[in-house]
C-alpha cells in the first residue's frame, strides 16, 4: 500500500456497556449527535427487553436491547434526545407502536433521573390508563461556586419539615410558590430558618412517589411520600405549576435552586430516603417498575417465594443483593453529587442491614460499602434504627459514621415531662430522675458499645410520626378518624397528658400549663448532650388536632399555620432564646467537646447541693435535679435545674472542684421566670424551684460581682 494513500475514516460503532445502569449519553461523539443514548437496566426477571419510548411529534417507538451481562440489559438507541420519554417491557411481537397493557407492560427504569405521567390507550372497552415513564434530562446547572455549609456534628440543630405543608399557609410567600420547592427557599422562609437558629432542614421525602391503592379507593393520598417508585427522580408535584408546565428538567432545575438558595444561607439540606420498600406494595399491588423487572431479585422473600415483609408496606428491598445495594450506593452518590445533598435520614434502617438469615447486623455489605465511599462516607447519615421485623429495634448498634434517631431519649423526656405529671396531678408516682439524667448526658451506654459518642444520638420527643409537641400537652388519646381507618391506626401509647381537659380549650390555665410543658421539653432538648431535632411547627405550638399518624392528610390538618395566637408566639420566642443559649455555651468549648469524654463533664446535684447518690436517683419522691456541665478546657460552664414535680422547693447552689461559682439565670420556664433574668447567685446561696420547671444559669468561678474565672472573661 502506497503511502500516500488516504483511507476514509471508518466511522466506529462504540458497542453498549452493562453500567453504568440507566440512561446516559453514548461515548461517541458521533452518536451523541445523533441523540444516542446507552441503556442499562438490571431485569433478571425477563429473557429480552425492548425500550419504549415517545418522540417529540408524539409518536411512539420500540427499540431492543440486545445485549445481556449478568442480569443487565443494556444496548445503544438513537433518536433520544432530551425530553424523551421512555420505559421498558418484556420483548414482544409486532411492531408496538401504541405501547401499553394488552401490547406490554410498561416498566420504569429504576434509574430514572426524572419521571412524568402519560395517558396511554386500552384495548376496546377499556378506558385509557396512566402510566409513569422516565424522562432524559441533563444535569447542568450552575451552582455559582456556593460551597456546602458543612455543619459540624455538635453544632447541628436538625428541622423536620415537609416541603408543602411547610409554606402552604405562609402569607408572605406568595400564593404560586406556596407548597413547592420555591417556597422553601423564599426569602420569608429563609428569615424564619435563620432567625430560629436551625442549621440543616431535614425534608421528608422528595423522591417521585406513589399513593397506596387503598388510600386512592378512600380519595386520600400519601401526603408523607413513603412510597417511593424512582429513586432517582424528584416528586414533580412539590415544583411550582410553572415549572411543571415547563418540563421535567425545570422541575429538577427548581429543586436544585432550592437547595442553592438555604446553602447561600448557611443552611443544610438532608433527605428523608425510603430505600426499605417501594410504592408497588405486596403481591396484588401494581407492577410499576421492580417487580416486572426482577420480582425475586429485588425483593426480599422466603424459601417459598412468599414476600418477607419487615417494613409493614407489603413488600421488602433485598439488601441480600449486592444490584440492589448498588441501586440504593448509586442513588445517594447521585443525590450529593448532583443536587449538592448534605446528608441522608434513612427510614426504617434496619431493613437495609438484615443478612441472608435476616438478623440485623452492623457489618452488612451495605454499611461497608458506604463508609468506604468517597463521596458517600461524607455525607450525614441518620438511621431509623428500627423496623417491625424480628429484632427489629436497634438503637445504639448502628457503626462510627451514623447517627440513630434515639426513641429511648424521645420516651424519657415524654415520660418526666408529661406521663409522669398526669400520673403525679392523679394521686400517683412518677418516675425517678436517672433515666433522665441518662438521656440528658449523651444516652451514653446505648451508644458507647458501637465506639460513638453522644454525637451519634439524634435526640428528638416529636417527629412527623406520631403527636406533635402541642398535642402531647393536650390529648390524651389519639384523633385519627379522618383517616379512614376507625381509628385503628397509629400509635395507642403516647406518653402524653392533656393537662385535664382533652382537646381544645378556652381555659386560660390549663393553656398556660400546656405551654410551661411545651417550654420544658423544648428546653430539655437544647440543654442534653447530642443533637436536637425539632419538628417543623413545634417552635411555634402547632396542632393536628390530635391526629398522630397524618400521613395522608394533605390539607390544613398537616399544613403549617403562620396566624400565631399568643401562645404561639411566645413559644417560638422561647424556642429562640433557646437554641441561642445553646449555640453561645457551645461556641465557648473546645473543638472535641462533648465527643471525648476528658472534654466534658456532668456533675449532678440534688435540691440541697449535694452530689446525687444512689438512694436519690431511684427516688420517685425525688423530682428535683441540678447538673453542672461544661468542659476543663472551656471557659463557660452552665447550671441547669430542674423540676419535676408539683411543688415549690428550696434550693441550694452548689459548689465544684473546690470552687465557689456564681450563678447568672439566663432562662426559665417558671411562670414569672422572665422576670427574673439576671438574678445572679453564689454556691451554698438558696433560691425556689418553681413547680414543673426547668431553669438555665451561667456558671463561673468567684463570687457574684468578681467573676474571675481562670477560663477566661465571659462575654
Amino acid at each position: 500500500m502506497s503511502s500516500n494513500m488516504t483511507m476514509p475514516l471508518a466511522f466506529v460503532v462504540t458497542p453498549s456497556q452493562p453500567f453504568p445502569l440507566g440512561l446516559t449519553p453514548a461515548r461517541s461523539a458521533e452518536q451523541q449527535a445523533a441523540q444516542t443514548v446507552n441503556l442499562a437496566v438490571y431485569a433478571p426477571g425477563l429473557d429480552a427487553v425492548d425500550v419504549h419510548f415517545l418522540d417529540a411529534g408524539g409518536v411512539w417507538h420500540k427499540e431492543p436491547l440486545p445485549e445481556l451481562t449478568d442480569g443487565v440489559h443494556h444496548g445503544l438507541v438513537a433518536g433520544m434526545p432530551e425530553g424523551t420519554r421512555y420505559a421498558f417491557a418484556a420483548r414482544t411481537a409486532g411492531d408496538g407502536k401504541v405501547p401499553g397493557p394488552g401490547t406490554a407492560e410498561l416498566l420504569l427504569d429504576p434509574y430514572a433521573r426524572a419521571v412524568a405521567t402519560v395517558q396511554l390507550p386500552r384495548g376496546k372497552g377499556e378506558s385509557d390508563g396512566e402510566e409513569l415513564l422516565g424522562v432524559r434530562v441533563h444535569e447542568h446547572f450552575d451552582w455559582g461556586g456556593i460551597a456546602k455549609p458543612n455543619v459540624p456534628w455538635r453544632d447541628t440543630i436538625v428541622y423536620e419539615a415537609h416541603v408543602r405543608g411547610q409554606t402552604m399557609r405562609h402569607p408572605d410567600i406568595p400564593e404560586e410558590l406556596r407548597g413547592t420547592y420555591a417556597g422553601m427557599a423564599h426569602p420569608a422562609m429563609i428569615e424564619h430558618l435563620q432567625r430560629l437558629g436551625v442549621t440543616t432542614i431535614e425534608l421528608l421525602p422528595i423522591h417521585a412517589h406513589l399513593d397506596e391503592m387503598h388510600l386512592q379507593d378512600l380519595g386520600l393520598a400519601n401526603y408523607w411520600g413513603y412510597n417511593t417508585a424512582a429513586f432517582f427522580a424528584p416528586h414533580p408535584a412539590y415544583a411550582t405549576r410553572a415549572a411543571q408546565e415547563a418540563g421535567p428538567q425545570a422541575v429538577q432545575d427548581e429543586l436544585k435552586g432550592m437547595v442553592k438558595l438555604l446553602h447561600l444561607a448557611g443552611i443544610e439540606v438532608v433527605l428523608d430516603v425510603v430505600y426499605n420498600h417501594t410504592a408497588e406494595e405486596g403481591p396484588d399491588g401494581p407492577s410499576v417498575s421492580f417487580r416486572g423487572l426482577g420480582d425475586a431479585n429485588y425483593y426480599r422473600t422466603d424459601p417459598e417465594g412468599r414476600y418477607i415483609d419487615t417494613t409493614g408496606c407489603g413488600n421488602t428491598l433485598d439488601f441480600g443483593n449486592p444490584r440492589v445495594v448498588q441501586l440504593a450506593l448509586d442513588s445517594l452518590r447521585y443525590w450529593t453529587e448532583e443536587f449538592q445533598i448534605d446528608g441522608f435520614r434513612f427510614d426504617l434502617a434496619v431493613t437495609l442491614c438484615r443478612d441472608a438469615q435476616h438478623q440485623f447486623t452492623p457489618l452488612h455489605p451495605f454499611l461497608v460499602a458506604a463508609a468506604a465511599d468517597p463521596v458517600v462516607s461524607r455525607a450525614k447519615l441518620i438511621s431509623e434504627p428500627w423496623d417491625v421485623g424480628m429484632g427489629g429495634w436497634q438503637t445504639g448498634r448502628f457503626p462510627q459514621g451514623w447517627a440513630d434517631w434515639n426513641d429511648h431519649y424521645r420516651d424519657t423526656v415524654r415520660d418526666f415531662w408529661l406521663a409522669d405529671r398526669g400520673s403525679i396531678e392523679a394521686g400517683g408516682l412518677g418516675g425517678p430522675t436517672a433515666r433522665l439524667a441518662d438521656v440528658l448526658s449523651g444516652s451514653h451506654g446505648l451508644f458507647a458499645a458501637s465506639g460513638r459518642t453522644a454525637l451519634a444520638s439524634i435526640n428528638f420527643v416529636t417527629a412527623h410520626d406520631g403527636f406533635t409537641l402541642a398535642d402531647l400537652t393536650a390529648y390524651h388519646r389519639k384523633h385519627n378518624e379522618a383517616n379512614g381507618e376507625q381509628n385503628r391506626d397509629g400509635a395507642t401509647h403516647n406518653r402524653s397528658y392533656n393537662h385535664g381537659f382533652e382537646g381544645r380549650t378556652e381555659v386560660e390555665s390549663i393553656i398556660a400549663a400546656r405551654t410551661q410543658t411545651a417550654k420544658n421539653v423544648m428546653a430539655t432538648l437544647m440543654v442534653s448532650l447530642g443533637v436536637p431535632m425539632i419538628t417543623a411547627g413545634d417552635e411555634f405550638g402547632r396542632t393536628q388536632q390530635g391526629n398522630n399518624n397524618a400521613y395522608c392528610q394533605d390539607n390544613e390538618t398537616t399544613w403549617l399555620n403562620w396566624n400565631l395566637d399568643t401562645a404561639g408566639r411566645e413559644m417560638l420566642d422561647h424556642t429562640r432564646w433557646l437554641i441561642r443559649i445553646r449555640r453561645d455555651f457551645l461556641e465557648r468549648q473546645p473543638a472535641s467537646y462533648p465527643a471525648r469524654e476528658e472534654s466534658n463533664y456532668f456533675h449532678w446535684y440534688a435540691s440541697d447541693g449535694r452530689l446525687m447518690d444512689p438512694d436519690r436517683w431511684q427516688d420517685p419522691n425525688q423530682r428535683i435535679l441540678q447538673f453542672l456541665l461544661g468542659s476543663r478546657e472551656g471557659y463557660l460552664d452552665g447550671l441547669v435545674v430542674i423540676n419535676g414535680g408539683p411543688e415549690s422547693a428550696e434550693l441550694v447552689f452548689p459548689e465544684a472542684f473546690g470552687h465557689d461559682y456564681a450563678f447568672e439565670l439566663r432562662y426559665s420556664t417558671a411562670p414569672r421566670g422572665e422576670q427574673r433574668i439576671g438574678t445572679v447567685f453564689a454556691s451554698g446561696q438558696g433560691d425556689v424551684a418553681e413547680p414543673w420547671s426547668l431553669a438555665i444559669y451561667r456558671a463561673r468561678h468567684g463570687a457574684p460581682g468578681t467573676h474571675t474565672s481562670p477560663y477566661g472573661k465571659t462575654p
